[in-house]
C-alpha cells in the first residue's frame, strides 16, 4: 500500500553523533562539530632516493603502489629518475578497510610487465593517531625490503597517520573509493572545492547626443541609432527624432558587467538605409577599467568620444579618423545590488561597492552529513548506480562536496561556514550524479543530473540552535512529483551581533539605489538573465567546473516559465491569505445574526465600553494583537520550513499540465495539442480579465462619487456629505459611533434581506465599463 504524500514528503528529526563525541585520547575538533567524525588512514608517498636501475639500459621509471586490501592507487610516474619527487596523499575509509596491512610498492613502468623495486609494509595497528590542531606528522625515510623481507637498495620518504575529515590533507587527497575513476581529469571532477561567483556591476551607458555624423548618402535624412555590445549583450537605442547630422537620444542602456573586466564596451552609430539595412557611421571602444565607478545618485561628468570608422583599401583594413563625436555619460553603478537569484529566495542583498557593505551580523555553518535513498541516475556496466555530489550556496560563495562513488547511501561528512549580512536570506544546497567521472567532457557532451535540492530560509532558524534534519528530495518530473531520496543536513545559526540583526530589520531590503533610482520589471528581467549567464559561464571555466546546468538548477533559472500548476498554486495561495479576512466577515456576520447571543451581549459590551472610553481603542487593539501571539507561540514551527508539494499543487497535478511545463520554449509540441493549450490559457486569462475588471470598477464607482459622471448621484452624495457634516458639527461623535454601532449590531427581527441603501446606491454608480470597446 502506498504511504500517504505528507508522511512520505515530509521532513524528520534525527538524532546525529556530531563531532564525533567524546573518543578516548582524541581531542574534539572544534571546526567539523556539525558532522559526524569520519577515519581514514591518510599515506603521503614524499620521494624516493637511491633506487635500483632495472632495465637492460640501467634505467628506471618509477612510481608508488599504495595497496590496502583491495584498494590500490598509484602515484604518477617519472621517465629515468632515480630520485623522483611526487607529493602525493592517499586516503583509505577506516569503514572500508578489510586489511591489516598496508604495503606500500615502488615499482619500474615497463611496456609488458611492470617490475618490483622493492615495498615497506606497514602494521595497521602501529600507526599513529593525528587529530588537528596537532601539527602534521613529520615524513621519515624507510629501506625498501625485497618480497623476502631482505633489504635492497633505494629509500622511501613516507609518512603514514590516521586522521579524519578535518586533516589539511583530506581536500587533495586521492580516496579509495575513487579507484574507479580514470585520468587526472576524472580524479580533479570528484574532489570537494570552494568556488567564487565573479563580482558583477550594472553597467549604465547614457548615450545623450553624436555630431558631426557623415552619412554615406547625403540626399537623405539619416535615421539614426546607437548600438552597445558588451561580450554578448547587445542594446539599441530608439532612432533619434532629430534626423540631422547632430542626433540626440538621452537614452539609458543597462548592462551586467563582471570583474575582472575583460572585454570592452563597443558603440556604434547606425543609419537605418533601408527597413532590414542598417550602415555603420562609426564606432568606439570603451575599456570598463577607465570608467567612473559610482556609489550614489549623484550624476558623473559626461564625456565626448572620437568615433571611428574602417575602410577596405586593396583588401587591407585601414582606419580613417574623422571629426564625429558621441557625447555619453558611462558609470559602473555600486550601489546596485546585481540580481543573480530570484528575490523571492535570495542569499545575497548587499551592493557592488565594498564600501556600502555594513558589518556581518552572523556565521552560517552547515554539515552535510549524508544521503538516503537515493534514486538510480545512470546504468553502469548493466547495472543501476548513483554517483552523488552536493553543491550549496549562498552569497558569492559556491561549495561542492566530493562525490561518493557508486553508492545510494553517501556520507560526506563535510563542513562549510558562510558569514551573513541579513538574517532574510535563503541558502541552497541541491544534490547532483556526477556524469564526469572519465574526466573532462569525454561522456560525449553528458550532463550531470539533478537529483533535488532544499532551501532554508535564515530567519527562520533560532539562533545557535543546531538543526539536524533530513530532508526530502523532491522533484518534478513529467510524470509528477517524485522523491528522489533524502539529504541529512546539520545547521546552525550564529549570531554576532543581536542589536545589529534586530536593526536589520528595519532597513529596506535591497540597497537604497534601488528605490532612489529604481530599474523597471523589464530591465531587471533582462539584468537577471544576463547576469545567470555570466555566472554560469564564468563557473563552468572553473578547474574543475562547476558545470552550467548546475549553477541554472541552484539559481532557478526557468522559474519565471508559464505553469498552470504555479498559477493554480497561487490562486489558491491568495485563497489562503483571504480566507482569514473571510472568516472574520463571517464571525462578524454571526455576531450581527445574534447566532450566539452571550458572544453578541459581550460584544455590545465592549463596544459601549470603548465608545465611553475612546481613549482605550488603540491599547485593547495591541494587547489583544499580543494575547493571539502568545497563544500561537504553543504551535510555533519546530522544524525549518521545506518544499511542500500540497502548497505546491504538485501531489495532483494533471498530466497534461506537467507536459506543458516540461516542454521547451519555443513549444515542440505538435499543433492540436498547442491549440487546446492556448485555448486553456485563453479561458484562464479571460477569468483572470474579469476578475481585475471588477476590481477597476469598484475604483472607479468610488470615483464617480464626485466626478459628476452621474450628475444627480454626485448631487445626492453631496448634499449627503453636507448633511452628515453639519450632524457630526453638532452631534458629539460618541453619540453618533454608539447609534451606527447598534444598528450594525441589531437584532435579525429588525432586519430585511434586501442590500442596504447605500450598498444600493454604490452599486448603481457609473464605472467606465460602458465606455470599453
Amino acid at each position: 500500500m502506498q504511504r500517504p504524500p505528507q508522511e512520505d514528503f515530509s521532513l524528520k528529526e534525527t538524532k546525529p553523533h556530531l563531532g564525533g563525541g567524546k573518543v578516548s585520547g582524541d581531542k574534539l575538533t572544534s571546526t567539523y562539530d556539525l558532522v559526524e567524525q569520519m577515519q581514514y588512514l591518510y599515506v603521503r608517498v614524499v620521494k624516493a632516493r637511491d633506487l635500483p636501475g632495472k632495465d637492460v639500459t640501467g634505467s628506471l621509471d618509477p612510481y608508488v603502489e599504495v595497496k590496502l586490501g583491495n584498494y590500490k592507487g598509484t602515484t604518477r610516474h617519472f621517465e629515468k629518475k632515480s630520485n623522483p619527487e611526487w607529493s602525493q596523499v592517499f586516503a583509505f575509509s577506516k569503514d572500508r578497510i578489510q586489511a591489516s596491512v598496508l604495503e606500500v610498492t615502488v615499482k619500474d613502468k615497463d611496456v609488458v610487465k611492470d617490475d618490483f623495486v622493492g615495498r615497506v609494509l606497514f602494521d595497521l595497528n602501529d600507526i599513529p593517531k593525528r587529530v588537528p590542531p596537532d601539527s602534521p606528522l613529520a615524513p621519515q625515510w624507510y629501506r625498501l625490503e625485497e618480497r623476502n623481507g631482505s633489504k635492497v637498495k633505494g629509500e622511501l620518504m613516507l609518512a603514514v597517520w590516521m586522521g579524519n575529515q578535518a586533516d589539511e590533507a583530506f581536500p587533495e587527497a586521492w580516496h579509495s573509493d575513487a579507484a574507479a575513476v580514470s585520468g587526472a581529469d576524472g580524479l580533479a571532477n570528484i574532489r570537494s572545492k570552494v568556488y567564487l561567483s565573479p563580482k558583477l556591476w550594472y553597467l549604465r551607458v547614457n548615450v545623450i547626443e553624436a555630431q558631426d555624423l557623415i552619412p554615406s548618402d547625403k540626399s537623405r535624412f539619416p535615421e539614426v541609432f546607437v548600438k552597445a555590445i558588451l561580450g554578448n549583450q547587445a542594446l539599441r537605442t530608439r532612432v533619434s527624432m532629430s534626423k540631422t547630422i547632430n542626433p540626440m537620444w538621452n537614452e539609458d542602456l543597462m548592462f551586467v558587467a563582471a570583474e575582472p573586466f575583460e572585454e570592452p564596451l563597443i558603440l556604434s552609430v547606425e543609419d537605418r538605409v533601408a527597413p532590414n539595412k542598417d550602415e555603420v557611421i562609426g564606432r568606439c571602444a570603451i575599456p570598463l577599467q577607465y570608467v567612473d565607478r559610482r556609489l550614489d545618485h549623484k550624476p558623473v561628468n559626461t564625456r565626448w568620444f572620437n568615433l571611428e570608422k574602417h575602410i577596405i583599401v586593396e583588401g587591407e583594413k585601414k582606419e580613417i579618423k574623422f571629426a564625429s563625436r558621441i557625447h555619453l555619460r558611462v558609470c559602473l553603478e555600486g550601489g546596485y545590488h546585481v540580481l543573480d537569484e530570484s528575490t523571492h529566495y535570495s542569499s545575497d542583498l548587499r551592493p557592488t561597492a565594498k564600501q556600502l557593505w555594513k558589518s556581518s551580523i552572523g556565521v552560517l555553518e552547515v554539515g552535510v552529513l549524508s544521503a538516503q535513498g537515493l534514486s538510480p541516475m545512470k546504468t553502469k556496466d548493466g547495472r543501476a548506480t548513483t554517483d552523488a555530489y552536493c553543491v550549496a550556496k549562498y552569497g558569492q560563495k559556491w561549495v561542492r562536496t566530493r562525490t561518493i562513488i557508486d553508492s545510494f547511501a553517501p556520507k560526506w561528512n563535510e563542513q562549510y561556514t558562510w558569514e551573513v549580512f541579513d538574517p532574510c536570506t535563503v541558502i541552497t544546497i541541491g544534490v547532483f550524479d556526477n556524469c564526469h567521472l572519465q574526466g573532462g567532457d569525454k561522456s560525449g557532451g553528458a550532463r550531470d543530473s539533478r537529483i533535488g535540492k532544499v532551501r532554508i530560509r535564515l530567519s527562520t532558524l533560532e539562533t545557535d540552535r543546531v538543526y539536524t534534519h533530513s530532508y526530502p528530495l523532491l522533484v518534478l518530473h513529467p510524470t509528477g512529483v517524485k522523491k528522489m531520496g533524502e539529504i541529512h543536513l546539520a545547521v546552525r545559526f550564529t549570531c554576532s551581533s543581536l542589536v545589529n540583526m534586530m536593526h536589520m530589520y528595519s532597513q529596506p531590503l535591497l540597497p537604497k539605489m534601488h528605490y532612489l533610482h529604481p530599474l523597471t520589471v523589464s530591465q531587471l528581467d533582462n539584468l537577471r538573465h544576463q547576469a545567470t549567464q555570466i555566472v554560469s559561464l564564468r563557473l563552468s571555466r572553473a578547474e574543475p567546473p562547476l558545470r552550467k546546468e548546475i549553477v541554472e538548477y541552484m539559481l532557478d533559472v526557468g522559474s519565471h516559465m508559464w505553469s498552470m500548476r504555479r498559477s493554480k498554486a497561487n490562486f489558491f495561495r491568495i485563497m489562503g491569505v483571504l480566507g482569514v479576512v473571510i472568516s472574520v466577515g463571517k464571525w462578524f456576520d454571526q455576531i450581527c445574526n445574534w447566532k450566539n447571543p452571550i458572544t453578541t451581549v459581550l460584544i455590545h459590551i465592549l463596544f459601549l465600553i470603548l465608545i465611553l472610553y475612546p481613549e482605550l481603542i488603540l491599547p485593547t487593539i495591541f494587547l489583544y494583537l499580543f494575547l493571539i501571539g502568545i497563544w500561537y507561540y504553543r504551535w510555533r514551527p519546530r522544524h525549518p520550513p521545506h518544499m511542500d508539494t500540497r502548497l505546491s499543487c504538485a501531489d495532483a497535478a494533471h498530466p497534461d499540465e506537467l507536459d506543458e511545463e516540461f516542454d521547451t520554449f519555443p513549444t515542440s509540441r505538435p499543433p492540436d495539442i498547442i491549440r487546446m493549450r492556448y485555448d486553456r490559457i485563453r479561458s484562464i486569462a479571460g477569468r483572470i480579465q474579469t476578475v481585475v475588471g471588477d476590481l477597476a470598477t469598484q475604483g472607479e464607482r468610488l470615483q464617480s462619487l464626485l466626478s459628476w459622471r452621474d450628475p444627480r448621484a454626485t448631487a445626492l452624495f453631496v448634499i449627503f456629505c453636507l448633511v452628515a457634516a453639519i450632524v457630526l458639527y453638532v452631534m458629539p461623535f460618541q453619540a453618533v459611533a454608539l447609534l451606527t454601532g447598534f444598528y450594525v449590531l441589531r437584532h435579525p427581527r429588525f432586519r430585511y434581506k434586501l442590500p442596504s441603501v447605500p450598498l444600493n446606491f454604490f452599486r448603481r454608480l457609473p464605472a467606465r465599463t460602458d465606455c470599453m470597446l
